[in-house]
């Protein structure tokens, strides 16, 4: 037990920051300058120790005012104005006012309002088939949003934990950031603790399926996705890995949801199959449905009745009661520990049993994820657990387990706002069933569009029902389907140098890894107007395709806000003006994924890399010019339980316009467990106009019409590779004919209107009048679109340039090396 006692939290705040209290029946707390704790206690007593939400209070007092006269009291900080007439909370008696021009007329908030801002997240998506309510989030476009923590269950000094003391009593948070919402986010992970950091492989492609394997399927099955080229880092086993239908069960009066014994009709010898996947370089999950306690016929039944002081000879059933210490460590010490011993990594806890307990006021999940993740920090392990949303401060519990939808594009449709408004309550960490569970339909395309937004998800698991039609093995699509989904499956194991970087800054930093686009842009209408679309970390944008293609133009479309500023499509190159809206269309292979100027992304170069997400031997990074750019590349050995723990091994990108002088490395530190020599491949997406290259180490260049590559052989890591394009270099000018006459080829439609769409984009008109004639041409609205993409993407004057392909671009490239 001891290590599951071990959770840090300074719940009592700084007394400069109180104003109420003791003799009063209200207390606040100003935590930040834009952060208020509410109280009301009709007896006068108050709540000091940490909840489930606020385990961090003991922040330091900010600057406020206090006015008070007589019954009416003010605090005023510079981002709120309180207002409250010292009576029981109300309406007409107790508000907020958000400062600093936030709205005229919305930006106040009074007792009792309900509003839950831009929205948070839910429970879970079981059952799911399109959109479902949220709750509430931390921020709102009208300033301030209201946090209610009244409820909740509390942490005791010893580790235990406590209900809320009976009575009338409030206990809520005000935050009050206004537009600065990365503000308000800091602020709930300063109170509510920070996110963990994920072990490097939780972020590779993890298998799951609801289905009754062998030990030998299995195995089989994870050498046919490695003959296939598809790596894999979590190979996840549902339910089935115990008994369930067995005569012992059956006789019992279980429902065989829960178990915790092997099945060895299925699994003879569970040690060696778990060690034969560890040796594929896979991380194992197993399943859990807890409520039902422990039977008799469970291995582990006489060594759990005695811990729990029980005959075993009775053969009575062991209750569930993750509220009673006594059984609380008997279920991680017996019967987790002895699987954990065979192999098992970590936990798929399944609960869907309610919110109930024998202590009132404590969720049964809320026990299930924190002491889970407690005890998985053991033995300087990096803890990991695979468990439901159970309210705010859930993110300290990662990975989130979003549960069973329906395969279908309503769900599709809906997943992408889900998860990115999940960030509004910190919670950025959600693992979906990729391509839904169960219900629905076969559609092959919705399977593979559902793979290409997993690729930009938290977390990519692909996860199917037991029905024999429905699972998500690549091979069992069309061709075309199986292509892309393959070559997302792919992109996402070469993605791991940036997500996870991106996790180490999330950590340190308090980024959720995807954010909604009015995180950058909060005073932009159109930012709020495109809920699908959202910034994956700090170089990425990302429009899911989650509707059908249309018949005419075999392309699927995504509503689109260009943010300020120029940016170009990271696989095809292509160059868009910023600051618009519009529809981008996609075929099924392409996905719209845009990268701002001056964004670098690190990837794996392996066209295929191995199962387990390791630091890679090739490197490949994307560098779009046209502004100054910076990134740090983390890697690590894997020990550590969090960002302070790690020994890290840090690699500086960094790109200046206005010399065109790209930086790479050297690694911050002599790493033993990077390779000691990495080759480079370093692409300039849309960038063409480079000349008279000069190379001072082997390399080879081409340049193609999409932009140029720069590949460098095996380097010691030590090195400062520097590649100098020459002053200001800019992004070629989109040729929209070259996209457009693709468009126009696939359209499925008479030859004859092909010809003469072609001949007014290929015209010498100004492109006011080409829109003008080809709007008046009654084009399919569809079609019509796609052309207008490319038409209307780049506003720059098209110069005509050398063919493409040609061995060069411009600049100079330098290798510096480390003295011997």
């Amino acid at each position: 037990m001891a290590q599951r006692q071990n959770f840090a939290t300074k719940p009592v705040a700084n007394s400069k920051a109180i104003v109420g209290g003791v003799g009063c029946k209200y207390r606040f707390t100003v935590l930040t300058d834009g952060l208020l704790r509410y109280e009301y206690a009709d007896d006068s007593v108050f709540e000091d120790r940490a909840s489930t939400f606020a385990i961090n209070r003991a922040l330091p007092a900010p600057s406020f005012r206090i006015v008070e006269s007589g019954a009416d009291l003010e605090i005023i900080t510079d981002k709120f104005h309180l207002r409250y007439d010292k009576t029981r909370f109300s309406a007409r008696g107790f508000s907020v006012q958000c400062r600093g021009n936030i709205t005229s007329w919305h930006s106040m908030w009074r007792y009792g309002d309900q509003s839950n801002g831009l929205g948070g997240t839910a429970r879970t998506l079981d059952e799911a088939n399109g959109r479902i309510p949220v709750g509430p989030g931390v921020i709102s476009r009208q300033g301030l949003v209201s946090l209610d923590d009244s409820d909740t269950m509390l942490f005791t000094e010893d580790g235990w934990v406590s209900g809320r003391t009976p009575g009338e009593r409030v206990d809520g948070y005000i935050f009050a950031y206004g537009h600065d919402y990365r503000g308000a986010i800091n602020a709930f992970y300063a109170v509510s603790g920070k996110q963990p950091l994920l072990p490097r492989w939780a972020l590779g492609n993890w298998w799951s399926r609801y289905y009754k394997y062998t030990a030998d399927e299995y195995l089989a099955l994870m050498d046919r996705f490695k003959e296939e080229k598809i790596p894999l880092s979590v190979g996840v086993l549902d339910m089935d890995w115990h008994l369930v239908d067995d005569e012992q069960v059956k006789k019992s009066g279980s429902s065989g949801w829960t178990g915790w014994t092997w099945e060895r009709k299925l699994f003879p010898d569970p040690k060696a199959f778990l060690n034969e996947l560890h040796e594929r370089d896979l991380k194992v999950t197993l399943n859990l449905h807890p409520a039902d306690g422990v039977y008799s016929y469970e291995e582990e039944y006489g060594a759990m009745a005695e811990a729990m002081g029980k005959d075993k000879e009775d053969g009575h059933p062991i209750a569930f009661d993750i509220v009673d210490k006594k059984f609380n460590d008997a279920y991680f010490d017996i019967l987790l520990r002895r699987r954990e011993e065979e192999g098992v990594d970590f936990w798929w806890v399944d609960w869907q049993q309610g919110r109930y307990s024998r202590i009132p006021g404590v969720d049964p999940l809320w026990m299930l994820n924190h002491f889970h993740f407690l005890d998985n920090l053991r033995d300087g392990t990096r803890p990991l657990t695979f468990s439901r949303y159970a309210g705010p401060g859930s993110h300290r519990y990662p990975v989130g387990f979003s549960g069973d939808t329906v395969v279908s594009w309503e769900s599709l449709d809906f997943q992408p706002e889900f998860t990115a408004t999940s960030s509004n309550i910190g919670y950025a960490w959600w693992s979906h069933d990729i391509g839904g569970h169960f219900m629905g339909y076969k559609d092959d395309e919705l399977a593979a569009r559902w793979v290409q937004l997993g690729v930009f998800s938290p977390i990519l698991r692909l996860h199917s029902s037991d029905n024999p039609w429905n699972s998500k093995e690549p091979w069992k699509f069309s061709q075309e389907s199986r292509s892309a989904m393959n070559e997302a499956l792919r992109l996402r194991n070469r993605l791991i140098p940036y997500v996870y970087s991106m996790n180490v800054k999330s950590a340190k930093e308090g980024l959720p890894l995807i954010e909604p686009m009015y995180y950058n842009y909060p005073d932009k209408d159109s930012a709020y107007r495109v809920p699908n679309q959202f910034l994956f970390g700090s170089q990425l944008i990302v429009m899911p395709m989650t509707t059908p293609r249309d018949r005419v133009t075999q392309r699927a479309r995504a509503r689109a806000w260009l943010p300020p500023g120029r940016c170009v499509d990271i696989f095809s190159g292509v160059v868009y003006d910023g600051d618009c809206e519009k529809w981008l269309y996609r075929r099924l292979e392409d996905y719209a994924v845009l990268a701002h100027e001056g964004a670098i992304i690190p990837l794996d170069a392996a066209e295929a890399p191995g199962n387990g997400g390791k630091n890679p031997e090739m490197l490949e990074v994307k560098v779009v010019v046209g502004a100054d750019g910076t990134f740090e590349m983390y890697e690590d050995s894997g020990h550590g339980n969090g960002v302070e723990d790690v020994d890290w091994a840090i690699t500086p990108i960094t790109f200046d316009q206005s010399r065109g002088l790209l930086s790479l490395g050297p690694v911050s530190s002599e790493a033993s467990f990077l390779p000691p020599k990495r080759s480079w491949t370093i692409t300039f997406p849309a960038f063409t106009a480079a000349e008279h290259i000069h190379i001072s180490t082997t390399a080879d260049v081409k340049t193609t019409d999409s932009g140029t590559t720069v590949t460098l052989n095996a380097l010691p890591i030590s090195s400062n590779v520097t590649i100098e394009l020459g002053g200001n270099p800019q992004l070629a000018v989109t040729d929209a004919t070259k996209y457009i006459f693709r468009v126009v080829d696939d359209a499925q439609m008479e030859f004859e209107p092909k010809k003469l769409i072609w001949s007014v984009v290929t015209s010498d008109a100004p492109l006011g009048v080409k829109v003008s004639q080809l709007a008046t041409m009654d084009l399919d609205q569809r079609l019509l679109g796609a052309i207008m993409e490319f038409l209307c993407a780049d506003s720059r004057p098209v110069v005509k340039q050398e063919a493409a392909g040609r061995e060069s671009t411009g600049g100079y490239i330098n290798l510096k090396l480390p003295m011997a």
